[in-house]
């Protein structure tokens, strides 16, 4: 990899001030399992490497009304199994569970994994499903991005060059909200998924769909949700004709690419098949 000065800034106002001091020259490093591959490669070529690893305040979980928010810097693996994280929302710790490796997941960080913008990546369909947002703090204040709003293109995402990602929050859901993720992996467990599905189903006193979120990875340019299948959904009683409805809008919403995993047309067939397996498994009538 190409030469370059490291900083280890001891606080995030540190951390912040070195960003705008030296602009595009400066790439941020935290867990590094997505920054260093690309160093090693040239593909990126700082003069200046901030770590992060120092900020221990954007490790924090916590509560706040009902709102949980997770620090940046937290593990993925500390994500899975953090007490709070479990009961706020399990099905976020239950997806993130499942991206690769144990040892991948000590390594990554949740915000790390967001501001990388792969559009694979397992966290950001099931946080776009919890309707989750993103802070995004600089030397001009902090400001709040909802998650839907964040991709702009595969490694793209809103973020200003003199911002650095603080912390993810995510709404409390429903009591009667039901979560599914799938994804199929047709290689190893530490591979990417060739498509992948979170749906959220939030059911009324009459079991009626209220309100859907389907959002999918690796079927575009960005994770997104497909919200002309989620509008399918909505007033309609759970049903294998439902939901075979809306997996095809958001078959028809995907916009995969050709590569090694398989054909655009195999992918949007993909994800019209795990999207009404998801849906099912979301009201427990999928298999186990």
């Amino acid at each position: 990899m190409s030469a370059f000065a490291y900083l280890g800034p001891a606080s995030t106002a540190e951390a912040i001030a070195a960003l705008a001091a030296h602009g595009d020259a400066a790439h941020l490093l935290a867990g590094g399992t997505a920054v260093v591959p690309l160093l090693k490669q040239g593909l990126i070529q700082p003069s200046i490497v901030i770590g992060l690893g120092g900020l221990d305040a954007l490790r924090a979980v916590a509560i706040d009304g009902d709102t949980l928010e997770v620090g940046a810097l937290t593990s993925l693996r500390d994500v899975e199994r953090h007490p709070l994280v479990r009961a706020h929302a399990p099905a976020l710790a239950a997806a993130v569970a499942r991206v690769a490796t144990i040892r991948i997941r000590n390594q990554a960080t949740i915000g790390g994994n967001l501001v990388h913008a792969d559009p694979a990546q397992d966290p950001p369909p099931m946080l776009l499903a919890h309707d989750a947002s993103v802070v995004l703090a600089s030397e001009r204040g902090t400001r709040t991005v909802e998650l839907a709003d964040f991709f702009v293109d595969v490694f793209e995402t809103a973020i200003e060059p003199d911002e650095i990602l603080t912390a993810i929050r995510v709404p409390r859901p429903a009591t009667a909200a039901r979560f599914a993720y799938e994804k199929f992996l047709p290689r190893t467990v530490d591979d990417y998924a060739t498509v992948s599905v979170a749906v959220r189903l939030d059911l009324d006193a009459d079991g009626a769909v209220a309100d859907a979120r389907i959002a999918l990875g690796n079927a575009g340019p960005i994770p997104f949700r497909a919200v002309e299948a989620e509008a399918i959904l909505r007033g309609t009683t759970p049903s294998s004709g439902a939901f075979e409805g809306a997996a095809a809008a958001a078959a028809d919403a995907s916009d995969p690419v050709d590569d090694v995993r398989g054909s655009r047309t195999y992918k949007q067939a993909m994800v019209r098949l795990w999207t009404a397996r998801a849906l099912a498994r979301a009201i427990g009538a999928g298999p186990r």
